[in-house]
């Protein structure tokens, strides 16, 4: 990416169930949630949001072989999305193991996210 708009951050958590693709989602939509890019057309080449590119960055606390990157890609509907993980996040307790809500133990998920936008 040659031209960097803005970078922003988001944490997201999966308080049951230990679902690191949910958590990672989470924390894309909340990086993302309260913006909106009006001019961002009239500095794209072309005009058009097929050449913007975001690359996401996730700081994941476990299980990244279990992490579905479609589905956080998803999650941003324009540009060329890239999908970066590393080490990092949290895990901590919730305190309760509940069975109806898919617990495998009482380990709370926390992502931590990146989201930049430019071409």
């Amino acid at each position: 990416m040659d031209n960097l708009f803005f970078i922003e951050i988001g944490m997201g958590c999966d308080l049951h169930g230990q679902n690191i693709t949910k958590a990672s989602v989470r924390a894309v939509q909340n990086a993302i949630h309260h913006n909106s890019m009006p001019g961002l057309r009239s500095v794209l080449p072309g005009g058009s949001l097929d050449h913007m590119k975001v690359r996401v960055k996730l700081a994941l606390p476990c299980d990244e072989e279990l992490l579905d990157i479609e589905q956080v890609k998803a999650v941003l509907p324009y540009g060329q999305v890239t999908v970066e993980i590393s080490s990092g996040g949290m895990l901590t307790t919730s305190g309760i193991v509940l069975p109806d809500k898919d617990d495998k133990n009482d380990l709370i998920y926390v992502v931590i996210a990146s989201v930049e936008v430019g071409y």
